[in-house]
């Protein structure tokens, strides 16, 4: 919608603009109503009632001043009866300054960082006020809190959102200030803006699924933490056994001892940060419902078809294949044994029940048309680290057996956000290394006495846009996999 240019008052830079010819015309109109009302005034004045028609003249003025004032304040407010011709003049636009302010842009938000805060405070009123207070004074909100309440104070854990350029010593200080002690600070992402129900509620749903999430579940939970397992009767010895637990587990500052429902041990460390009774309680709580719930272990399969027109079926194990990947171990080579468990092989039931518990990880077994089972592949859960081991029958090698149990257990590390896989191998074993190469990784080598360590970083953007083994798959195998 445009406008006369006489209809508004025109500016330029944030200032009016007055045409000079208009101050021309209303000078010239001043000057004639003056005349006018002097020429009115001599006529009547020098009359026999000049005097009083005067008065009766400025007294009907004020009347009708008056009454129209009333009238205005009346009904000025009423909606309009009908179009009265006039041109409304659209709200959106304003003359004079008010333009100028109006188009400034807005200013930029300014960038932020999410942390997770953990400090000690005194139990006593007023101690969580003059925190909340400190970390307003420097511009940090307060997301979410969770209390962990201690015999002697109260542990308060925050999750804040801070400004960009404000170091996380910077926010200790001030919660050191403001009584806080024992504080401990680290970055946080977007999935710790869950509340916490949710995230065990999560966790739980997870771990009733699959008993191989319990200690992937631990780890979420606790956040930054070792867990190690240790079975009933370890395999190498030494260490404390179940009996040295009791039934209600052991809380020792920043370590936690509980038992496994298999009759192992379950020892969760976090270094510099000690567990709380509310931590210890959620932790007994969920490996309770893991024990009711018992051995499970999902039971889908891939059934794949290898170069030569052999069928193969790739399923998670569990300790029910103990018989079947006993009686495939009688049957692979030493040599084969030896590159898998880098020296002289002894009675396999010491190891094998440890390998095939899904307390310890997750394991694949390849079975054939006959249902015998010719390959394992281990993702193993070790401390805070994981490792992968592959085990290929002699007569079934070099078929792409090995690269498609590999990518699959890779894929199963990203999917449960580890950072890296590593092999323990034979600087001899070529078969593993290519099957690590094939990944399409990075990859770190470490050789020490014959014996080679092959890390692989998962955090490449490779990983999360496509699982490794499918690509493994493509040059492996001839057929799409059918799922059960």
């Amino acid at each position: 919608m445009t406008r006369k240019m006489s209809d508004v008052t025109r500016a330029k830079n944030g200032r009016p603009v007055h045409h000079w010819r208009r101050d021309v015309v209303e000078l010239a109109a001043l000057f004639t109503a003056v005349a006018v009302a002097d020429a009115v005034a001599n006529l009547v004045g020098h009359g026999p009632d000049g005097p009083a028609l005067l008065a009766i003249s400025a007294i009907v003025l004020v009347a009708t001043a008056g009454f129209h004032t009333w009238w205005s304040r009346r009904h000025g407010h009423a909606p309009p009866t009908g179009d009265t011709g006039a041109r409304p003049l659209p709200t959106e636009q304003q003359a004079g300054p008010s333009d100028q302010a109006s188009a400034t842009p807005d200013p930029v938000a300014e960038e932020s960082t999410l942390w997770r805060m953990r400090t000690t405070v005194k139990d006593a009123p007023g101690s969580l006020a003059a925190l909340c207070t400190a970390l307003a004074g420097q511009r940090v909100d307060i997301l979410s809190l969770q209390t962990h309440p201690l015999a002697d104070g109260t542990v308060d854990e925050f999750l804040l959102r801070a400004p960009g350029d404000l170091a996380g010593s910077e926010i200790t200080r001030a919660v050191a200030l403001a009584g806080g002690s024992d504080t401990w600070i680290e970055r946080a992402d977007a999935h710790d803006l869950v509340d916490a129900p949710t995230r065990v509620l999560g966790l739980a749903a997870r771990t009733a699924l699959d008993a191989a999430e319990l200690p992937l579940a631990l780890r979420q939970l606790l956040g930054r933490c070792t867990i190690r397992s240790q079975p009933a009767k370890p395999v190498a010895g030494g260490g404390a056994g179940p009996e040295a637990v009791p039934a209600e587990g052991i809380l020792e500052d920043t370590v936690m001892r509980l038992r496994a429902p298999e009759g192992g041990v379950i020892t969760v460390e976090r270094p510099y940060l000690p567990f709380t009774p509310t931590e210890f309680a959620r932790v007994r709580a969920l490996m309770e419902l893991d024990a009711q719930l018992g051995p499970r272990v999902p039971r889908s399969h891939d059934v794949l078809t290898l170069p030569e027109g052999s069928d193969i079926t790739v399923r998670r194990a569990d300790t029910g294949d103990l018989e079947a990947a006993r009686a495939m171990h009688e049957r692979c080579s030493q040599r084969t044994l030896g590159m898998r468990y880098h020296g002289p092989v002894g009675d396999a039931d010491r190891y094998l029940n440890h390998l095939l518990s899904p307390r310890f990880g997750r394991t694949l077994t390849v079975r054939t048309a006959s249902g015998r089972v010719v390959g394992l592949g281990h993702l193993l859960w070790d401390g805070d680290e994981t490792e992968v081991a592959l085990l290929i029958e002699d007569a079934w090698q070099r078929r792409g057996i090995g690269g498609e149990l590999l990518g699959r257990l890779v894929a199963m590390a990203v999917e449960a956000g580890c950072a890296s896989v590593y092999a323990v191998t034979q600087a001899s074993n070529t078969g593993m290394v290519a099957a690590m190469r094939g990944l399409g990784l990075p990859l770190d080598y470490q050789i020490e006495e014959g014996t080679l360590v092959i890390t692989a970083r998962l955090d490449a953007a490779s990983v999360a846009a496509r699982p490794p083994y499918e690509r493994q798959r493509e040059r492996e195998f001839s057929e799409e996999t059918v799922r059960d």
